[in-house]
């Protein structure tokens, strides 16, 4: 730890595995990082509940749906927990198997994710993504555990940080943006595409789309702009996050 580091406070949790843990806080001076961004080098990111994201440049991330590879076990190993006596050693130990199937489950899921945000971060100097509300969207589409599993949103959080400490930009566009829906050639917007749909072919330029790539490319493209209307209004690179408007 550098020197010019000063401890704060520190705060020493215990896990359901019996585990510690000490946080510190510490109190620096953050220097700011201002690098020369280029538009070009940027990548839009459509969120896919079965898998993790659609790239603008068509490549598919698929995520190892560690806690559904898991499922069973843990059943297993609950069902011997629900039908053990209460406040026995055995029902501890018991517990204890329980909780670090959770943890493992948990930490391969931060293992991929902070593997993969990281090299997102050091690659692009702009991420688009949308500004999507995961809590209503697991529950009206009826995808609680492929929300859950994926980790959407702690992967969004892993690359805001990681983006902001390399002096980089993280876009989101509106979430009722119609990203899937608009032809990303001329602009047409399709109206009638079902969320069944994975592929459409454009009524006025006979375009065929991959719904996931389209919306991709559409999300990138509605980022830049709002990149370039906010640094010509409102410059915010030392929070490295630019949400739309100015």
């Amino acid at each position: 730890m550098p020197e010019s580091y000063k401890i704060k406070s520190v705060t020493v949790t215990k896990t359901s595995t019996n585990k510690y843990y000490a946080s510190l806080m510490l109190e620096y001076e953050e220097e700011s990082k201002h690098v020369e961004l280029d538009p070009n080098n940027s990548i839009g990111l459509d969120m896919d509940m079965k898998n993790l994201f659609t790239d603008d440049q068509g490549n598919k991330v698929t995520y190892p749906k560690f806690y559904r590879l898991s499922q069973e076990k843990l059943a297993r190993k609950q069902r011997q927990l629900s039908k053990m006596q209460k406040g026995s050693k055995n029902r501890q130990k018991q517990r204890i198997k329980v909780a670090k199937t959770h943890e493992k489950i948990a930490n391969q899921r931060k293992d991929f994710l902070h593997k993969l945000s990281k090299d997102i971060a050091d690659t692009y100097d702009i991420v688009v993504i949308e500004d999507l509300d995961l809590q209503t969207m697991s529950k009206s589409l009826n995808l609680g555990k492929s929300v859950y599993d994926n980790g959407w949103g702690m992967f969004t959080g892993m690359l805001a940080y990681k983006l902001k400490d390399r002096g980089k930009v993280l876009i989101k566009v509106d979430k009722y943006f119609p990203s899937s829906k608009t032809c990303n050639v001329c602009g047409y917007k399709y109206d009638r595409l079902a969320l069944s749909d994975r592929s459409w072919e454009c009524p006025q330029c006979h375009t065929f789309h991959d719904r996931d790539i389209n919306a991709a490319v559409n999300i990138r493209n509605e980022g830049l702009r709002i990149y370039s209307e906010s640094t010509n209004c409102r410059a915010d690179r030392d929070s490295s996050l630019i949400l739309a408007g100015c």
